[in-house]
């Protein structure tokens, strides 16, 4: 009831100085109306004890006031609001092109390339809340792990079940970028972006990379390829005589060039991960770079409370007429 934002009509209260002159005269008629007795000694009506008349015996005026007073309230047409927020969300259509050779193991990341590309690519699957985003990994060949999907908890469910050796292994650019289009050529999104991810030289695979570019850019899919590796070497999984794995210092090759090449074709950009924080920068820069368009709309809606305030005045009433006709009451 007391939830006000506004008052229709707010020149009413100004009705609300009529009290001072309810005051003023209430005083005035209580000191004239004193009774005057004169006594030679006041000391035993001192010890005489005030009943409960004495203490209320204010409270019908006081009680008439704050009936006065919520009268002019409720005239002036107390209201309350209420926002209401109409969201439209224009999502991106996004699919990460992820690199799954056998490379990617290499410990130049932490713990690996490929965990810190799993981690710090989840992340930024759940910072874009409104898009749709999908997932094709490739080494020798290339699939869809995840079609475009809202679903960002099944989506980064399937994105942390990748493995090294779930496809033959070598670096198929070509044949990953086109299964990407292949995905978000049906959409209907004004903007579509593939993330392409890789840490190697194109060298398996039916298809070029850049006739897979410029099949992306046919059909306005904007391309941002990010080459993940240090630079100089890095430790790198290899297998031993025994059949074991460990750990070799091998050059970091990355096939720049036409990393570049597909980005520019696409109109979209090329980066470069040296460690983990370069990768979370460059996933944060794309971010950035591609944001979602939201239309917020404000609406306020006006309710009248002014009911509940004559409500209040209304039983305040009937407390002062029975306080003064009945509880107290003046004895002949």
């Amino acid at each position: 009831m007391f939830d006000i934002v506004r008052f229709e009509n707010p020149r009413i209260l100004w009705l609300l100085l009529v009290l001072v002159p309810m005051v003023v005269y209430y005083v005035y008629r209580t000191l004239q109306g004193r009774a005057a007795i004169r006594l030679s000694t006041v000391r035993g009506v001192e010890r005489l004890r005030h009943t409960y008349r004495y203490w209320l015996r204010h409270t019908p005026f006081v009680l008439r006031c704050a009936v006065v007073a919520l009268v002019i309230f409720a005239m002036a047409r107390p209201q309350s609001a209420e926002d209401r927020q109409n969201i439209n969300a224009e999502g991106i259509d996004i699919v990460m092109a992820l690199d799954i050779s056998g490379s990617m193991l290499a410990r130049d990341f932490q713990p690996d390339r490929l965990s810190a590309a799993k981690d710090i690519g989840s992340k930024f699957i759940f910072g874009r809340p409104t898009d749709r985003i999908g997932l094709v990994v490739f080494a020798g060949e290339a699939f869809t792990q995840s079609p475009i999907t809202t679903d960002h908890v099944s989506l980064v469910n399937l994105m942390n079940q990748i493995e090294i050796g779930m496809i033959a292994d070598g670096t198929a650019i070509g044949n990953g970028l086109a299964t990407a289009v292949n995905r978000l050529k049906e959409s209907d999104s004004p903007s579509k972006v593939i993330i392409l991810l890789t840490d190697g030289v194109n060298n398996s695979g039916q298809i070029d990379p850049m006739t897979a570019a410029q099949i992306a850019a046919d059909y306005g899919i904007r391309v941002y390829a990010v080459g993940i590796g240090s630079e100089g070497v890095a430790p790198t999984p290899t297998l031993n005589a025994w059949g074991g794995i460990s750990f070799v210092q091998a050059k970091v090759e990355i096939d720049e060039d036409i990393l570049r090449r597909i980005a520019e074709q696409t109109g979209g950009r090329y980066f470069r991960a040296t460690d983990n924080t370069k990768l979370a920068e460059i996933y944060a820069e794309i971010d950035r770079l591609e944001k979602t368009r939201v239309e917020v709309e404000n609406f306020v809606k006006y309710s009248e409370v002014y009911h509940g305030w004559l409500l209040l005045a209304i039983v305040l009433l009937v407390v002062e007429i029975l306080s003064r006709y009945l509880f107290l009451r003046q004895i002949p």
